[in-house]
């Protein structure tokens, strides 16, 4: 799935440097530092609760650190901009999500043009195209009209992608983004990530748990493990049986086979499916 329209935003990166995110007193990030340039995917992998997230929304200021600084690539500082700058530079498609009752796909998707609508009248000249690349991309146009609550799931998923690709920013932040989504719907999305970064330079940081779909992706990777970042470079550097078993606590096995990476996770059931088959 090509993207077939440009983006009006100028490529841009942002660095976060040696961030400790906290809960109340309990600090769950430790000295984390990551950096999204222009065209580039970084994935962040790791064990349920070792902060990818939390990371996420930190670059978003949905969660400020009480160490560490986030900048961008023109030395703006993420606690000195205003939520509209903020929103036009950055924007994060979250887990947790909930819709305005009665609105329609279209509608939902139009909140993603907020930060570009002027303050009085919501004057939005770009606005239509956005929308309907969005509905083209995420494969909703048959959808517009239909209510966002007489969606399934994986439709709902795609629906709050949609609103995030309408904002037209130049740094896309996406957690578990193919949660509820089909394998058609998977290869697509990510296929619009890869396409976004190679042909219009977005930075994307995105958390992903399937290993392999991590591997194709990406051209950089973060491995977390208890809120430290532990392992850090090309899927290659990253994805190593060493570093894997240790962070899940499972023996996990790498192979490359047609020039991609695979991971196998080995535990009791794939014992018992080996000795099914030679049975």
């Amino acid at each position: 799935m090509a993207v077939s329209a440009t983006p009006p935003h100028a490529p841009t990166g942002v660095a976060a440097r040696e961030l400790d995110i906290a809960y109340g007193r309990d600090t769950v990030v430790h000295a984390a530092s990551i950096a999204l340039d222009a065209g580039t995917v970084t994935a962040l992998i790791g064990p349920n609760g070792s902060g990818k997230s939390t990371l996420l929304r930190a670059l978003a200021r949905l969660h400020p650190p009480v160490a560490g600084a986030v900048t961008f690539a023109d030395g703006a500082d993420l606690r000195a901009l205003s939520g509209k700058d903020l929103a036009r530079r950055i924007t994060l498609l979250s887990q947790q999500r909930t819709a305005p009752g009665g609105l329609c796909v279209r509608e939902l998707i139009e909140f993603g043009r907020h930060p570009h609508r002027s303050r009085w009248g919501g004057h939005d000249p770009d606005g239509p195209a956005a929308v309907e690349r969005a509905l083209t991309l995420t494969g909703l146009t048959a959808l517009a009209d239909r209510p966002v609550q007489a969606l399934s799931g994986g439709q709902a998923q795609r629906v709050w992608l949609a609103s995030c690709l309408a904002q037209d920013t130049a740094l896309l932040l996406l957690d578990e983004p193919t949660t509820f989504l089909d394998l058609r719907y998977q290869v697509e999305i990510l296929d619009v990530v890869r396409d976004l970064a190679d042909a219009h330079g977005v930075g994307v940081g995105v958390v992903l748990h399937d290993l392999d779909q991590a591997a194709a992706i990406a051209d950089r990777m973060l491995l977390l493990e208890g809120g430290r970042v532990t392992a850090g470079g090309t899927p290659d550097d990253v994805l190593t049986a060493e570093n894997l078993t240790r962070a899940y606590g499972i023996r996990v096995d790498v192979a490359r086979i047609d020039g991609r990476i695979h991971t196998r996770a080995v535990g009791r059931f794939n014992d018992a499916a080996a000795a099914l088959a030679q049975a």
